[in-house]
């Protein structure tokens, strides 16, 4: 198993202001799959994919991912787990400001003993024409894209989404996906996707519904449908 998730538990504040956001969560993924974790707002669904990513800290359970125990790490090891494990596209593009898209995907790329070609990345994402400019220069949409890129290009084992289309027009996210599902069936990248794109659920192997902290419901798809041929994106 390449993700196990054993009952885990994570809350915020104190008196007044605790809240309890996951409730005891237990699921896996296998190696080379990709998972669809859905949910409304609130229900935990940032925060379990912070916690495999190793950004938010559980208060109780266990996160392993290829083998590799990742609650209670060191600062340092956390830092190396996601170095060589993981490739991020959250919503906010945290790109580099003094950096050009070609340099800021290239940053990551060197993190990689096995980066991807850029230049396919670049014309796949629409970003070609716009490689040699700076984040103030371009728009929302072509910021979130760059940030895709900047995630795939490491060609990591685990990539974690959070809404990877959201920002984005109806045939860039259709351009995107077909790009993610080549990588997975490729190079047998392990992806786990917020959505909330009903859509999205509909490609993959995994579907994981969380509320109020807790699984409520987790099944495989049997006929998936290609990226190529979704609707309504």
């Amino acid at each position: 198993m390449f993700l196990e998730i054993k009952n885990l538990k994570k809350s915020f504040g104190k008196n007044g202001s605790y809240v309890e956001v996951l409730k005891g969560i237990t699921t896996t993924v296998e190696k080379g799959e990709m998972c669809v974790i859905q949910g409304a707002s609130g229900s935990g669904k940032s925060t379990l994919l912070n916690c495999i990513g190793g950004l938010d800290t559980p208060d109780s359970g266990g996160v392993t991912v290829d083998g590799k125990e990742i609650v209670g790490l060191k600062p340092e090891a956390l830092s190396d787990y996601r170095r060589d494990y993981l490739g991020f596209i959250f919503q906010f593009y945290n790109l580099v400001p003094n950096l050009t898209v070609k340099e800021n995907v290239e940053v990551c790329g060197y993190l990689s003993p096995e980066p991807m070609a850029m230049a396919m990345l670049f014309e796949v994402l629409g970003l070609t024409e716009h490689q040699n400019k700076f984040p103030s220069q371009l728009s929302g949409g072509q910021q979130q894209r760059c940030a895709i890129a900047r995630a795939l290009v490491k060609n990591p084992k685990l990539l974690l989404c959070d809404e990877p289309t959201g920002a984005l027009d109806s045939k860039t996210a259709k351009d995107i996906l077909i790009l993610m599902e080549k990588i997975n069936q490729t190079f047998g990248t392990t992806m786990i996707i917020i959505t909330h794109n009903n859509a999205i659920k509909d490609m993959v192997h995994r579907v994981i519904t969380i509320k109020d902290g807790t699984i409520s419901n987790t099944y495989q798809n049997e006929q998936r449908i290609p990226a190529a041929d979704l609707e309504e994106l």
